[in-house]
Order: C-alpha cells, then sequence, then structure tokens
C-alpha cells in the first residue's frame, strides 16, 4: 500500500503487502527513484536484511536512514543517492 508522504515521497507499507511480494516492490519503487528521491518504509520487524540487499545491488547507491527503531513498528527512508 503506497500513499503519499511529503511534496514527493511515498510510504510502503510493507505490513500490508503479502510477504512474497514486498522486496521486489520496494526494489521496483526504488529503481523509478530520481537522485536524491527517496521513500518511507514501514515494517512490523527491523528489515536489516533487505539492508542487506540493498548493500548487494546497489552499493554506494542508496541511503537508508531510521526514522522508528521498533519495538512495534520500524520506518526508515530509503533514497537513490544523489548524482
Amino acid at each position: 500500500m503506497m500513499c503519499g508522504y511529503g511534496a514527493t515521497e511515498s510510504i510502503i507499507d510493507a505490513r500490508q503487502i503479502m510477504p512474497h511480494m514486498r522486496h521486489a516492490l520496494i526494489f521496483e519503487t526504488f529503481d523509478r527513484l530520481e537522485p536524491s528521491q527517496g521513500f518511507l518504509l514501514v515494517n512490523d520487524h527491523d528489515p536489516r536484511p533487505l539492508f542487506y540487499q540493498f548493500s548487494v545491488k546497489h552499493p554506494g547507491e542508496f541511503g537508508w536512514d531510521y526514522q522508528e527503531q521498533g519495538p512495534d513498528v520500524w520506518r526508515v527512508r530509503i533514497s537513490r543517492a544523489a548524482a
């Protein structure tokens, strides 16, 4: 589920997405970002494994900024690095 976040950013609430579809949607969203753009990921657990996937697929190309770190909700701003 995506909805507006700020003026230009989106929110992906992974809690509302089927588990097998989550990472694909997150990477598709990232792939559409322009430099310096981002989105907010909301999850019910620490998405650290996703961070490691980004580190392998997009080394040096992404930002990962925790906005909230549990215990019930994690919010992470994922962004594309500036050009």
